[in-house]
């Protein structure tokens, strides 16, 4: 069996947790060898939640779990960890603006980075799920200036398998004969669901979506609007928010980063946009279509934008620059 995996996850006592914990311990992300030591953090008010979930993963009994550290201390969550998955983040409340969302969760991020910076190996990756989770991971990387800005990524991986879920519905198809959709931009109800360059497998043939789903007004449309208020839909009808979706789409980026995308296929998260191909501004924390090899993502480019996409793609760029700079402001002052 391979040696301990040491992987972090805040927000530890939440819904999204709950769920995704089980997934790691069971091998379902890292691999069915691959011996884990979880690490869980959370603020000091939930300790006695925390210390219920430390013994749930205890009485699962499972071989692959070597250790469980709860705690509420970041100097112990970050000590020589190999993976964080950053859940935890101040939530939006009623009558909260959001700039002072972005201000409560510049102080967590920029903590957490400077605890990464610190404490964590210098490998460590770092997966944002916390929203604004764009911002929220750029500021992390920001205060972890001796990690690498590529090992940094926020999750629209839940957009991305909304978008598959949605289109093979629509054509009666399983969810994975649905390939390629992108998620361009913020994880935000200004995300751009793509599915230009996307293909479907009907009949034992592959073809483009468009041509199989024969009806352009639904995909600029109905289509868009499902995917950017998914989220919002699921909290009107759950009253809470997506929990078990997150922490699937939470075990399918991680898994992919550790493992690779398949050959010919991309994924969507949101990653560093210095020097990309499609004229999104540099310092931000941009969603792309994304192949992996070897622990390495690469933006797929040469991708053919055309003015539909462009103009979209570019809504949700300038509200990430404007979330950037407010952040930025807050981040100084901090």
């Amino acid at each position: 069996m391979a040696e301990p995996l040491k992987v972090l996850v805040t927000g530890a006592a939440g819904q999204i947790a709950y769920s995704l914990i089980f997934n790691i311990a069971k091998g379902d992300v890292f691999g069915k060898d691959q011996a884990l030591i979880l690490v869980l953090l959370d603020i000091t008010p939930m300790m006695s939640v925390l210390d219920g979930v430390v013994m749930e993963i205890q009485d699962c009994a499972i071989p692959l779990v070597k250790q469980v550290i709860g705690t509420d201390k970041e100097d112990v969550a970050f000590q020589s960890i190999d993976v964080a998955i950053l859940v935890g983040s101040m939530p939006r409340r009623e009558g909260m603006e959001r700039k002072d969302l972005l201000q409560a969760n510049v102080r967590i991020f920029k903590s957490q980075g400077s605890a990464l910076d610190k404490f964590a190996k210098k490998t460590v990756k770092v997966l944002v799920v916390g929203n604004p989770a764009n911002t929220n991971c750029l500021i992390a990387m920001k205060s972890a200036p001796s990690i690498p800005k590529e090992n940094f990524f926020c999750l629209t991986r839940l957009d991305h398998n909304r978008a598959r879920a949605q289109l093979a519905s629509r054509l009666g198809v399983p969810s994975n004969d649905v390939k390629n959709v992108i998620i361009w931009g913020n994880h935000s109800s200004t995300q751009y669901p793509d599915v230009n360059h996307a293909t479907v497998k009907c009949d034992g043939k592959e073809m483009s979506v468009s041509a199989a789903i024969k009806d352009d007004n639904w995909l600029k449309n109905d289509f868009i609007k499902i995917i950017q208020q998914r989220g919002a839909a699921v909290i009107k009808a759950r009253k809470l928010s997506s929990a078990m979706s997150a922490a699937k789409a939470i075990s399918d980026h991680m898994k992919d980063i550790w493992f690779g995308t398949p050959e010919g296929e991309w994924v969507s998260m949101g990653v560093i946009s210095d020097g990309n191909a499609y004229s999104i501004p540099n310092d931000l924390v941009y969603s792309f279509p994304v192949k992996i090899k070897n622990k390495t993502w690469k933006i797929v480019e040469c991708l053919s934008i055309n003015d539909f996409s462009c103009e979209r793609m570019k809504i949700t760029a300038a509200e990430l620059v404007e979330e950037r700079d407010t952040a930025t402001e807050f981040l100084t002052s901090a």
